[in-house]
C-alpha cells in the first residue's frame, strides 16, 4: 500500500460523493451525538469562511429536525469571533441568515488576546529576553483563545463545540483538534475541500463566501495555500486517489508525517 493510499484510508475520504446522501448522514450524526450526550443543542463559531458555513447549515438542520420530532426546543449558537475589526465580517452575518439562526452572539476577542501576548512578553523579559510574541504565536493564541470563549459558552448552555475539521487540513495538520484547544464533534472530518464545496452549493451557502480565499484567520492577509504552498485542487485530488504533482505530493506527505501528533491522542507513558 502506498503512502497516499494510507493517507486516504486513515483519513477515510471517498473518491466521490453525492451532497445530498452526505448532508443527511452528517445531519443524522450530530442528531445522534446530541441525544446521547444529553445537551440541548450545538456551538459554532462562524468564521465568515465556507468550512464554518457548510457547518453551521448542518449545525441548524439537526437542532431544527430534533426540536421538531421531540417537541423540546434545540439551539443552534452561531458564533462571532473578531480581533478588533474583522473586515469580511459581514460574510458571517451572511451565513447566519442564508440558515436563519436564531442565536446569536459577537464575542470581541482582542483585549483578552492582548493581555495575553502582554504576560508572555513580560514572562521572556523575565528570562532574560526582550521581544515581542512572534505572529506566529499570536496567531495561536487569537485561535486558543476563540476556543476559551466558545467552551465557556456552551458550558453556561449545555452545548457541544462543532469543529470544522476536514480531511484536506487533517492531511497537512492544519487544522483545530489539539493544536488550539479540542472541540467535542467534528461533522466534516471525512471530507476534502472540493467536497466541503459541493455540500456548500447544496446546502446554499452565500456565493460571497464560495468565492473566498480559504484563511484561518491568524493575521492578515493570511491564506491556507499561500502559508503551505499547496492549493486545496492539489489536495483535495491527492485524497481523491488521483496523479498530482511530484511536488504537491512530497509537500503533502512531507506535512503528513510533520503532524502526526495533531491526529494521535495525547500520549502517555
Amino acid at each position: 500500500m502506498s503512502l497516499q493510499q494510507e493517507i486516504i484510508e486513515r483519513l477515510g475520504v471517498q473518491p466521490e460523493i453525492d451532497p445530498d446522501t452526505e448532508i443527511r448522514k452528517r445531519v443524522d450524526f450530530l442528531k445522534d451525538y446530541v441525544r446521547k450526550s444529553g445537551t440541548t443543542g450545538l456551538l459554532i463559531a462562524i468564521s465568515g469562511g465556507i468550512d464554518s458555513a457548510v457547518a453551521t447549515g448542518l449545525c441548524k438542520k439537526a437542532t431544527d429536525e430534533l426540536s421538531e420530532e421531540t417537541g423540546k426546543e434545540y439551539m443552534t449558537l452561531g458564533v462571532f469571533q473578531p480581533y478588533g475589526e474583522q473586515v469580511d465580517i459581514s460574510d458571517s452575518y451572511a451565513v447566519a441568515e442564508a440558515f436563519n439562526l436564531k442565536h446569536k452572539v459577537e464575542t470581541n476577542i482582542q483585549e483578552a488576546v492582548d493581555e495575553i501576548a502582554l504576560e508572555v512578553e513580560h514572562s521572556l523579559k523575565a528570562i532574560g529576553i526582550s521581544r515581542h510574541i512572534s505572529r506566529g504565536g499570536k496567531g495561536n493564541v487569537k485561535a486558543r483563545t476563540r476556543m476559551v470563549t466558545q467552551y465557556a459558552l456552551a458550558f453556561e448552555l449545555n452545548l457541544l463545540v462543532v469543529g470544522t475539521d476536514h480531511a484536506s487540513e487533517a492531511i497537512t495538520g492544519f487544522y483545530t483538534k489539539w493544536g488550539d484547544g479540542a472541540v467535542d464533534i467534528t461533522p466534516l472530518s471525512t471530507l476534502n475541500k472540493r467536497q466541503v464545496r459541493q455540500l456548500a452549493a447544496s446546502l446554499g451557502v452565500p456565493q460571497s463566501v464560495l468565492d473566498k480565499a480559504p484563511t484561518a484567520g491568524l493575521w492578515e492577509g493570511q491564506t491556507d495555500e499561500s502559508e503551505l504552498g499547496i492549493t486545496y485542487d492539489e489536495n483535495s485530488a491527492y485524497l481523491e486517489g488521483k496523479t498530482v504533482s511530484d511536488a504537491a505530493r512530497e509537500k503533502l506527505e512531507k506535512q503528513y508525517k510533520k503532524t502526526a501528533h495533531k491526529r494521535e491522542p495525547i500520549p502517555g507513558i
